[in-house]
């Protein structure tokens, strides 16, 4: 089993120059997605510093947020069309 070295592991200054992804930078990023217009860049930052789970929770409150949204809308008209 070969020996790690120092130069296998991320140093402190490797990880500090990888910054990470913000919740509004996350909202964002599952806004763009909601509407398919998301930047190269912001794609390629979203891989590089994201983690796959915050992406996913954001995505699946949002999308809960939009059909109640939608759901309570809907409601409301048809009570006020009765």
């Amino acid at each position: 089993m070969p020996m790690k070295t120092t130069s296998d592991s991320p140093t402190v200054d490797n990880q500090d120059a990888v910054k990470r992804v913000s919740l509004l930078q996350v909202i964002g990023s599952i806004l763009a997605c909601f509407y398919g217009v998301q930047s190269s860049k912001n794609r390629k930052r979203d891989f590089q510093s994201g983690k796959a789970g915050t992406f996913i929770a954001v995505g699946v409150v949002m999308t809960a947020v939009w059909y109640l949204t939608i759901y309570l809308v809907v409601t409301l008209v048809l009570k006020v069309a009765k």
